[in-house]
């Protein structure tokens, strides 16, 4: 879709060159809030149309570096839409039962079905994101490593476009956002959870770990978002250290490719159609 966000297909993406604040002309907080409250109530409508017309399911993949905002945007963007057509799936460290598995397995098992918007909370990138950080992490998933890493991510990175490439040609929409958050910002948030009693139990030693690693990351993230937005599965870079906004921006991303699939409610035969007087009679009688 339309968004001066979009990482474009084929064009090498420079982390340093992304943005990680609003335009200078963007909305204040409260008309964002009214933005996406009015959003909000549209994707509810859309996900009831994409149920009854039954063609196409959404999964939305959601990365980014700790404090980010994933889960509170998650939250927020579909808050209104019925539960029993949305499911969120979060993925951290792996499971013994999924390290015997390809790296997508367990991803894959928790794809979205026709009718319904599956949500990813971090993916199956994490494979190329902190295991290539972290490689020592290589060590556990018992697989042939090549002598030169690189070779492994690019191997990934053609195993995910593959991957994405079979979904979207089987009615799966997919768009995947990296909610690009400052190193500034992110220490904010880190001593904002330290000094709140309220929010202390979000914080975890193990984030100033990877803090520590941030340069890594961005490189790390930078080559994955290259490689992987394609047209058939793109990457949004949205910046998020403004929630209100990050927020709204996901959200209107959504609506948009949503509205632009053609959605409609099945159509009733006029032989059926003929039949609902009598029907509705039967039911006048009783």
């Amino acid at each position: 879709m339309s968004s001066p966000y979009l990482i474009t297909p084929g064009q090498q993406f420079s982390v340093a060159n992304s943005h990680t604040t609003p335009p200078a002309d963007a909305p204040n907080k409260k008309e964002l809030k009214k933005e996406l409250q009015n959003t909000v109530d549209e994707l509810d409508d859309l996900q009831r149309v994409l149920y009854a017309d039954d063609r196409f399911s959404v999964l939305l993949v959601f990365q980014a570096m700790d404090a980010a905002g994933k889960d509170s945007t998650i939250r927020a963007v579909l808050s209104g839409v019925n539960p029993q057509g949305c499911e969120v799936h979060s993925f951290k460290k792996p499971s013994k039962e999924e390290l015997e598995h390809d790296f997508l397995w367990r991803s894959a098992k928790n794809l979205p079905e026709r009718g319904h918007i599956g949500v990813f909370n971090r993916s199956y990138y994490e494979e190329t994101l902190v295991v290539r950080v972290h490689p020592e992490y290589l060590g556990g998933q018992r697989i042939t490593i090549p002598d030169n890493l690189d070779d492994l991510w690019e191997e990934r990175f053609r195993a995910i476009r593959e991957h994405e490439r079979h979904l979207a040609q089987n009615g799966t929409i997919i768009l995947k956002f990296w909610l690009n958050v400052s190193k500034d910002e992110q220490k904010s948030r880190f001593l904002d959870r330290l000094q709140t009693p309220e929010k202390n139990w979000k914080f975890e030693a193990g984030d100033l770990k990877e803090r520590g690693h941030w340069n890594e990351y961005m490189q790390a993230y930078e080559h994955m978002l290259t490689a992987t937005s394609t047209d058939f599965a793109p990457w949004y870079a949205i910046p998020a250290d403004d929630k209100p906004f990050m927020r709204a921006e996901v959200a209107k991303i959504v609506a948009a490719k949503l509205q632009s699939l053609g959605l409609a409610y099945p159509s009733v035969s006029p032989e059926e159609k003929s039949d609902f007087q009598s029907y509705e009679q039967q039911l006048l009688d009783e």
